[in-house]
C-alpha cells in the first residue's frame, strides 16, 4: 500500500476527507489548489487521475465536487469512513444530489460496504418493523439498477420515497411493494414508480447490522 501513493497524494487525499467531514461536500478545483498551494488547476487533476487509477477515490470526468473516496482512501487515511446523509425517506427522491451535497457522517460498519454509491436514510414511520427497520432508525442504501424478489428497497413513487419489501410474485398483483407490518396493505408496482436503491444495513443500539 505505501508504493501505490505519493506523499503528495496522500496530503490530497487528506484534504478532500477533511473538506467533505467540515463542510459536507468534496472541494473545488480551485479550493484543492489553495490548501496545495500550487498554482495550476493540472497540478490536482494529476494528483486526482493517480488516485483514482490506484482506486483510491472515484470522480466525474471533469467535476471536482463529484469525488468519492473508496474504502482504500479510509483505509490509508486510517480515518473512519464517510457517508451520506440525505434526511428522512419521505423526502422525496435524493440519489441525484448523492455526489455533490448532502450531510456527512462518520461511518463505523464494515468498510467493504461502501464499494458501490451509498448513503444513510433515516426511516419515518412502522411500515417495516417485522423486518426489524422501525421508526427513526438509520439505514444504509446502496444504489443499484438490478433488483430480485425480497429486497428491501428504497422505491420512488408519485415522487415521494419509501421503503418497501420488493415482490415478484406469480399471483396478482404480480409485482409489489410489501410493507413489514399486517395494518399497512401491499403497494401494486406501476409505470410511474422507479427502485432507487437496495437497503443493505441497519444502525441497532451503535452497531451496524445485516439486513433481513
Amino acid at each position: 500500500m505505501k508504493n501505490m501513493i505519493t506523499k503528495r497524494q496522500k496530503q490530497l487525499l487528506s484534504i478532500v476527507y477533511e473538506y467533505i467531514k467540515d463542510v459536507g461536500y468534496p472541494p473545488t478545483f480551485e479550493e484543492m489548489r489553495e490548501r496545495l498551494q500550487v498554482v495550476s488547476n493540472q497540478s490536482v487533476i494529476d494528483l486526482l487521475e493517480k488516485l483514482g487509477k490506484n482506486r483510491i477515490i472515484k470522480r466525474g470526468d471533469s467535476v471536482a465536487r463529484s469525488i468519492a473516496i473508496l474504502p482504500l482512501g479510509y483505509e490509508i487515511l486510517g480515518s473512519p469512513p464517510l457517508v451520506a446523509f440525505l434526511g428522512a425517506t419521505s423526502a422525496g427522491s435524493p440519489i441525484e444530489a448523492v455526489e455533490i451535497s448532502g450531510e456527512w457522517q462518520e461511518f463505523s460498519g464494515n468498510v467493504s460496504q461502501l464499494k458501490g454509491n451509498v448513503f444513510l436514510l433515516k426511516i419515518s414511520g412502522d411500515s417495516m418493523i417485522n423486518a426489524g427497520i422501525d421508526n427513526n432508525d438509520i439505514v444504509l442504501v446502496k444504489s443499484e439498477k438490478e433488483f430480485i424478489s425480497g429486497d428491501i428497497v428504497l422505491a420512488n413513487n408519485n415522487g415521494e420515497s419509501t421503503v418497501k419489501r420488493f415482490v415478484s410474485d406469480d399471483k396478482p398483483p404480480y409485482v409489489y411493494l410489501k410493507p413489514e407490518n399486517p395494518k399497512y396493505p401491499v403497494i401494486p408496482f406501476t409505470e410511474e414508480m422507479e427502485l432507487k436503491g437496495k437497503v443493505i444495513s441497519i444502525l441497532k443500539n451503535g452497531y451496524w447490522k445485516p439486513i433481513k
